[in-house]
């Protein structure tokens, strides 16, 4: 057995031997238990040999072999169970990143049904030997145009549901910490090793890929936490972005509860009156990494808006919305806005509100929206950032909104809609243009970062005078905020390509590492997103906006649907905005010694606990640094509710060495540790216990 990774230290492991065998295609089966908190079901993966690849094992190349031939480590030394005991070394094995899922049975499928119906059209010349009529079956499923999608995921659908191969059909597993690994007795290479396989499994309570919660209403819920194992501990896959595929999933969960998933179409469920389950279905047709895919279960309430009706690419063959006219002209997708019921109306007030203002501002920025839809859910308040990006779904968090009445002030949608600008830009960098190296993180967050200010400002329909006042002071505060992270963290997690020269490398199997991907202080860290904000503010202040933008909208032309690498309102008296209220605090935070009576007086004139997360999150520092016992009741209040942004004021509670404020600190831990994300929690438990 290979030792164990250290969590708090070591590089994140991508096992998948990629270079061998990419799955084309997911098709998912799962029934959510809340009363247990798993999900069971299974998962059939389509898989496709690389092109040219031969596979050299320990005993040496065989005659003939040439430059394409791999290497193949024979793994009696990194498997742990005796499932394999009954193969040889000489056995191809199949790699799948897994972690903390329960796999029971892993099995070839049977396609032999349905590679017999007359509905494929068959090509004249299959890469694929007749002998193997099943495997020259899939060739030729995986091989379909775009336009024929429908009919597709129709046979994907079929295959997905045929039985277990008779004979043989059961194939040897075995897991370690990282990784799935699985033979069949005989097949010595990529192209002998079954084209579909089924695996059964059961997540585990503890997965770091689902978060088990309940939301704002005390109502259990579920969603993918975006943690750094991403999606496998959800269900074995293929984690290193260059293993594009398209998925389709079922999903079985209680009836009052709404599935919402990455899907380029709303889903209807229906009921199965035989356990009182509703079934959801999603798919998509655009290939993606698998990192990408997003679940969410919960007794969400819907809110919908009154809706308009709803060039030759680079990329492999998808129905693209680049090439749809109508796409073209469509401002405002579909768009649908979730949450629970204590949040609606702040979710109407802000949300919804803002929402088509946004969509439409990127559509003129950046042109046609790459997704058909999107839906927004406000998570649970231990979602451990202010927003994420998926296909086709974007998880906000409850901090975007004010703590004030939803329609008292409208400065208060300030940090709500930019959140939702950098989100909806993730649509363009970050998803359908991604980093084929993850350690390559500015390419989605700086980019998002930019475009966040210039998308909001068109959305506030600035002038020009007002959109260069707003973007100089939020270039200001993120000066600040990079300046301090700066000089109070490590130096090598300051890097943008931590891995040099090396960036975008893989083995020889494709596997790979994230660097610094297990470490917990790199999760709080912004330097991918300010240090590449900078960047792109430079060379857009070299060039002119208006041309920088002409060069993103070309950008986006040429690159979408790859994966790339760097080498290619007003307060209500005093009139300030809410980034200007925000440098108020910090130049305060600057000041040794504020008296009691100041700060009273500043809280009564900017009513500071009504403000956004960004004000109150300074304002606590106020309150921490000074120890303005008045004002505690708010520090216990942004702890509570806004987690997304409260695990520094933890620390600061702490280093005073004041007891009354490490009694705060260590309450309101209690009060919440159960429902934080895990690596959150370990963060504030290190500074805190």
């Amino acid at each position: 057995m290979e030792p164990e990774l250290n969590p708090d230290a070591d590089d994140l492991p991508l096992r998948a031997n990629t270079n061998h065998i990419l799955v084309r295609h997911y098709v998912l089966d799962l029934t959510v238990h809340f009363e247990r908190k798993v999900i069971s079901g299974s998962v059939v993966l389509f898989l496709e040999p690389r092109c040219g690849v031969k596979i050299e094992t320990e005993g040496g190349a065989q005659p003939g072999d040439g430059a394409n031939s791999l290497k193949i480590i024979g793994t009696k030394n990194i498997l742990s169970s005796n499932l394999l005991e009954s193969t040889t070394d000489n056995d191809f094995t199949l790699v799948l990143d897994c972690c903390d899922l329960d796999v029971s049975k892993v099995e070839e499928v049977d396609i032999t049904s349905v590679s017999a119906l007359p509905s494929v059209v068959r090509s004249e010349k299959s890469e694929v030997s007749s002998v193997n009529p099943q495997a020259s079956f899939i060739q030729e499923l995986l091989s379909l145009p775009s336009s024929q999608w429908k009919h597709k995921h129709q046979l994907f659908l079929l295959c997905s549901c045929a039985a277990g191969a008779k004979d043989g059909g059961s194939l040897h597993f075995c897991q370690d910490r990282w990784s799935l690994q699985v033979r069949k007795r005989g097949s010595a290479s990529p192209q002998e090793f079954p084209r579909v396989i089924r695996i059964f499994y059961e997540t585990r309570p503890t997965g770091g890929s689902v978060r088990w919660t309940k939301d704002q209403d005390d109502r259990v819920c579920i969603y993918t936490a975006g943690s750094p194992i991403n999606n496998r501990a959800l269900f074995p896959c293929q984690e290193p972005p260059v293993a594009m595929s398209t998925w389709q999933a079922t999903v079985r969960a209680p009836s009052e509860c709404v599935v919402l998933m990455s899907g380029e179409e709303q889903a209807a469920p229906t009921e199965d009156r035989d356990t009182r389950f509703s079934v959801w279905n999603y798919y998509v047709t655009m290939p993606m990494p698998a990192s990408t895919f997003t679940l969410a279960v919960g007794h969400w309430c819907q809110v919908t808006a009154d809706l308009p009706p709803a060039v030759s690419c680079s990329h492999g063959d998808y129905p693209c919305r680049f090439t749809e006219q109508s796409a073209k002209s469509q401002r405002v997708i579909p768009h649908c806005v979730f949450g629970p019921v204590s949040l609606l109306r702040k979710a109407q007030m802000g949300i919804l509100k803002l929402l088509p203002k946004c969509l439409a501002a990127a559509h003129t920025v950046l042109g046609v929206h790459p997704f058909p839809r999107l839906d927004v859910l406000i998570v649970p308040a231990g979602f451990s950032s202010l927003g994420m990006a998926s296909p086709h779904i974007i998880f906000l968090s409850q901090s975007v909104f004010c703590a004030g009445s939803p329609d008292s002030d409208k400065s208060g949608l300030s940090l709500c809609g930019s959140r939702m600008c950098h989100e909806i830009a993730h649509s363009w960098f970050g998803l359908v243009i991604g980093a084929r190296d993850w350690t390559e993180e500015w390419i989605s967050e700086g980019f998002a970062t930019y475009l966040e200010d210039v998308i909001w400002a068109q959305a506030q329909q600035l002038s020009l005078l007002e959109m260069a006042e707003q973007s100089d002071l939020k270039a200001l505060l993120r000066w600040r905020r990079l300046s301090d992270e700066l000089q109070n963290s490590e130096e090598e997690l300051q890097i943008l390509r931590p891995n040099m020269e090396n960036t975008g490398q893989v083995s020889e199997s494709g596997s790979s590492t994230v660097k610094h991907g297990l470490n917990p202080d790199k999760t709080f860290m912004q330097v991918h997103y300010l240090k590449g904000y900078f960047l792109l503010k430079f060379l857009a202040s070299q060039v002119g906006e208006q041309q920088f933008i002409e060069f993103f909208r070309l950008f986006v032309k040429k690159y979408h649907g790859q994966l790339i690498l760097s080498q290619v309102r007003l307060c209500y008296r005093q009139f300030l905005t809410s980034e200007q209220l925000v440098l108020l605090l910090e130049l305060l935070l600057d000041e040794p010694e504020l008296r009691a009576a100041t700060l009273c007086a500043l809280q009564r004139t900017y009513t500071l606990q009504n403000r956004d997360a960004e004000v109150r999150h300074r304002w606590c520092e106020l309150v921490v640094k000074h120890g303005h016992t008045q004002a505690y009741g708010d520090v216990q209040h942004f702890l509570l509710h806004d987690q997304a942004m409260g695990v520094y004021l933890y620390g600061e509670l702490m280093v005073h060495e004041d007891a009354e404020q490490q009694a705060l600190a260590r309450r309101c831990l209690s009060l919440v540790q159960e429902e934080m994300d895990q690596s959150t929690r370990r963060v504030v438990e290190e500074m805190v216990l």
